[in-house]
């Protein structure tokens, strides 16, 4: 690849990074991954939960923002307080069903990766003449078989996915930040 190997020079390790706060952090994280793993269940209705929350906040900001412009000539305002009203209406819709909001969000993930599977199908397949062009087409089919294993399984996959996608990301985040850390401290013997 033309240009792969132009980087410029890495800077000498910083001797102020502290490699214990990030075994600390690791630790942490993969605990808290740990726990997560226990019941996903739980995890994707409390995430789902939060959620709720910050579609109201959003909503609250729009319609204070709408409403600050409301004698702004040509502003529009009701269309920024329409939105600011379904967020909020969203938000708490999510926080009184979950469960619902749950499966709801899953088969909208669902959706995302079925279409990108068929987005990166043609790129691939318009694409035939650059060699390994193969890689981008399995990983089309992956995304695509994903996505429709996702939403075969509706409600169900609904109630798990979510936590289970949030523990995987922080017992990789606490592998990652352990690794660094132990990188950090054997940099710096």
């Amino acid at each position: 690849m033309a240009g792969f190997g132009n980087f410029p020079e890495l800077p000498p390790m910083n001797p102020q990074l502290k490699p214990n706060w990030f075994i600390g952090m690791g630790v942490v994280l993969l605990v808290l991954g740990g726990i997560a793993f226990l019941d996903t269940v739980v995890t994707t209705l409390a995430s789902v939960i939060v959620i709720g929350f910050l579609l109201i906040l959003s909503g609250v900001a729009y319609l204070v923002q709408s409403f600050a412009h409301r004698t702004v000539e040509g502003s529009r305002f009701w269309i920024t307080a329409v939105m600011g009203f379904f967020y909020v209406l969203g938000g708490i819709l999510l926080i009184q069903e979950p469960a619902t909001g749950s499966v709801f969000i899953t088969a909208f993930l669902a959706g995302c990766l079925m279409a990108s599977g068929i987005m990166r199908g043609l790129w691939a397949a318009g694409h035939r003449y650059v060699a390994n062009w193969w890689t981008l087409l399995l990983s089309a089919i992956i995304a695509l078989l994903t996505g429709v294993l996702v939403f075969a399984t509706l409600p169900w996959s609904g109630l798990w996915l979510i936590g289970t996608f949030i523990a995987i990301e922080l017992i990789f985040g606490g592998i990652s930040a352990l690794a660094f850390g132990l990188s950090l401290k054997k940099v710096g013997k």
